[in-house]
C-alpha cells in the first residue's frame, strides 16, 4: 500500500494543487490525510487535493511522489478510480 503524490500543477484558487491518492485503499488514503493535516473537504471521490505549499511536507511524511502519468495508471489499476463520466 503506498501513497502516491503527483507534482502541483493544477491552479485554483490562487495557488497551485496536486492530487494525493493510495494505490489501494481509501480508507489508507483518509487515514493519512487527516494525520497529516489535509482536511476533508480536499476529498473528492477518489484523491485529495492538497496544496502546493503541502506537497514536501506530504513527501516527508512518506507519500511518494510520481509523475500524474503514473498517478493516474496506479489508481486505475487498484481499481479505485472514479472516472470523469461518473461524478456527476
Amino acid at each position: 500500500m503506498t501513497i502516491l503524490i503527483d507534482d502541483p500543477r493544477w491552479p485554483a484558487h490562487g495557488r497551485l494543487w496536486a492530487h494525493l491518492v493510495s494505490d489501494a485503499s481509501i480508507t489508507e488514503l483518509h487515514e493519512f490525510a487527516a494525520a497529516n493535516g489535509i482536511p476533508a473537504r480536499g476529498f473528492d471521490l477518489d484523491h485529495y487535493d492538497v496544496p502546493e505549499e503541502a506537497h514536501a511536507r506530504l513527501i516527508a511524511a512518506g507519500a511518494v511522489h510520481v509523475d500524474g502519468h503514473e498517478l493516474v495508471r496506479r489508481l486505475i489499476a487498484s481499481g479505485l478510480r472514479v472516472r470523469a463520466r461518473d461524478r456527476r
